[in-house]
């Protein structure tokens, strides 16, 4: 008895199957908003390719666009203060940096209430919200992401973010009118859907380099996208020049173990 019912499950498996594939359509249907949607511009950097190095100045540059423009939203909860010493910065820079965060949440030691106090070089990047509930009320219910991983979370990564910061535009003439951007919302179409919360975040000379660097939108946002990949992935550089040591390394020995195999058994018969 229990096999033919067994039998009659599997074959009524089977059967749902086979439904299930012939009834599905092969293709989706078309989504008004594809039309419109953008493919990420691509960005190219010193930390692309095989053998990839830091420019310590831009990532220099792109952390300052990241504390004046960035961090008024988004948080960047992963990286601490003293990180920051990959980038070129001394130990006496780093710690005046931390110093520049005199609201750090800290617990007053006499009285045991909640305080603040200024940043040292073992604190990470405050968020500028207390918790997700106030940084909704602030955005009109949407959540700025932390900015920690955002070249690794986001599909197209450091392409994605300079696209996003250079894309914002008035939304084209024939845009379906349930695709207008409703009221605090604003056109880019590298967003997914068209629409975002965030309002442009650049503009020309936001933000003036010690350097004198070009300032404009482009630039900033080059330079915001370079910082972010190094906060993603801090030890890519150092990561590919092992890989390779060991590549090498590799190499060189199979080269010696092919040579000590034809050295053993030459006299030998094959």
């Amino acid at each position: 008895m229990v096999r033919p019912l067994g039998f009659l499950v599997g074959l009524g498996f089977i059967a749902a199957l086979l439904c299930a594939i012939f009834t599905t359509p092969l293709s989706n249907e078309a989504n008004a908003s594809h039309e419109f949607h953008k493919e990420p511009k691509h960005l190219a950097l010193s930390s692309d390719g095989l053998l990839p190095h830091w420019d310590k100045a831009k990532l220099q540059r792109g952390m300052q666009v990241y504390k004046e423009v960035c961090s008024a939203c988004h948080s960047l909860n992963l990286v601490a203060f003293r990180d920051i010493a990959d980038l070129g910065y001394s130990e006496g820079q780093i710690k005046s940096f931390a110093k520049s965060y005199d609201t750090i949440p800290s617990v007053n030691p006499d009285t045991g209430e909640p305080s603040t106090r200024t940043g040292l070089p073992s604190d990470h990047f405050p968020a500028p919200y207390a918790n997700e509930t106030a940084a909704r009320a602030a955005n009109n219910n949407a959540l700025p992401p932390d900015l920690s991983l955002i070249t690794k979370a986001r599909e197209g990564g450091k392409n994605y973010v300079y696209s996003l910061l250079t894309g914002f535009q008035n939304p084209p003439a024939n845009l379906p009118k349930e695709l207008q951007p409703p009221t605090g919302l604003h056109f880019n179409p590298y967003f997914a859907n068209l629409n975002l919360a965030m309002a442009p975040p650049l503009h020309d000379g936001q933000v003036t380099f010690a350097d004198g660097s070009p300032n404009d939108v482009k630039a900033m946002a080059s330079d915001v996208a370079a910082f972010l990949v190094w906060t993603a992935e801090p030890k890519l550089v150092k990561r590919h020049q092992v890989g390779w040591a060991a590549f090498i390394f590799l190499l060189i020995f199979t080269g010696l173990t092919y040579m000590s195999y034809r050295n053993i058994w030459a006299d030998k018969k094959h």
